[in-house]
């Protein structure tokens, strides 16, 4: 099926089970599928088929390990605005993809507004950005401005919505 956003497919549209597995799958990807069906109020053999339907339908994307950054060192949080010099597809694609090579860089997103890109970096402390600037960031041709905010601290936190509060 074609859409607005290419030609890509749109999944068909997700029922309360579904709904149920994301979310729990969301709070806890470690469950066997048999802890998930009980959950969900499934047996084991439909649950399992719904969850590689979800995984094929691209709405399941992957599963991680969300990882303590203060634990490793990297305890605060910075969002940088920055502004590029020139907008060609070719100069935001080559910056989009040094930002993904870049490990302190969490996120990463092109805006709408008074600048071009809103970037959320993991760093050690003030001493630490600035050697991320330096090193990392200011090495990236095309940057004309940047502008940083650190996080005071985080008062949520999720890597997906939960699809049983939303709809």
């Amino acid at each position: 099926m074609s859409s607005a956003y290419g030609n890509r497919r749109l999944p068909a549209r997700l029922d309360l089970i579904d709904r149920k597995i994301l979310s729990a799958l969301r709070d806890n990807a470690r469950l066997t599928n048999n802890e998930l069906a009980e959950r969900v109020g499934l047996s084991p053999s439909p649950c399992w088929t719904r969850v590689k339907r979800l995984e094929a339908d691209g709405i399941i994307d992957h599963y991680t390990a969300v990882i303590d950054q203060a634990a490793i060192g990297l305890g605060d949080v910075a969002f940088i605005e920055i502004t590029l010099q020139h907008h060609d597809e070719r100069v935001l694609e080559q910056f989009g993809e040094a930002l993904a090579r870049i490990p302190e860089v969490l996120e990463a997103h092109l805006v709408t507004g008074e600048y071009d890109y809103l970037v959320k970096v993991a760093v050690a402390g003030t001493a630490d950005y600035e050697r991320f600037l330096r090193e990392r960031l200011y090495r990236i041709e095309g940057i004309r401005s940047s502008r940083t905010t650190f996080s005071l601290r985080a008062l949520k936190r999720n890597i997906s919505v939960d699809p049983l509060g939303i709809g």
